[in-house]
């Protein structure tokens, strides 16, 4: 004979959790025959247990057939975007970006680019040299470059202009892609 460890409520209702556990199995007729006689059992004697058994029932019975859920009409997606459609969309980027100062970060990033380019040749010595051994007749002295890049920001300022710079020459080179896919057609 199986035996099933019931233990009693008490005032700080210990066993509830395996009461609705066993109940629940016993709705759902998840339980063997022993455990179905037991908890029949337990609800005849015990009020308690036929409470718990009519609430358990009820909620079981909402769950199971009298709960049905909406659906949306079949324009459903139509009326969203027509309420959509009544309202102002917002304008495309190129509207409200000002291109000035686009054209204002461009030549300052450019300008920087070209004074570092001219501060470097500067630094050539132009008086030409014969019999250095050089294939270039200037002599160009050896750059002390950890003069200029030792510091954080001078690398960081570096790292972000180069990164723009490509972005605008890969917008450059898209725009020209599409400028000469609109001439094919």
């Amino acid at each position: 004979m199986i035996t099933f460890n019931y233990t009693p409520l008490g005032d700080e209702g210990a066993g509830s959790d395996s009461m609705e556990i066993r109940l629940w199995d016993y709705i759902d007729g998840n339980s063997s025959a022993e455990e179905r006689s037991l908890v029949e059992q337990l609800m005849a004697a015990n009020q308690e247990w036929k409470e718990k058994y009519k609430e358990l029932l009820e909620v079981h019975h909402l769950v199971s057939g009298n709960l049905e859920l909406e659906e949306p009409s079949l324009r459903f997606t139509r009326n969203v975007m027509e309420e959509i459609g009544k309202y102002q969309i917002a304008p495309a980027a190129k509207s409200y970006i000002n291109k000035k100062i686009i054209w204002g970060i461009t030549i300052f990033f450019f300008t920087m680019i070209a004074g570092f380019l001219i501060y470097g040749f500067g630094q050539v010595n132009w008086n030409p040299t014969v019999g250095s051994g050089s294939l270039l007749p200037y002599e160009i002295p050896k750059i002390e470059w950890s003069r200029f890049f030792n510091n954080t920001y001078t690398n960081i300022f570096l790292m972000v202009n180069i990164i723009l710079g490509l972005m605008m020459l890969d917008m450059y080179l898209d725009k020209r892609k599409k400028q000469v896919k609109e001439k094919q057609l």
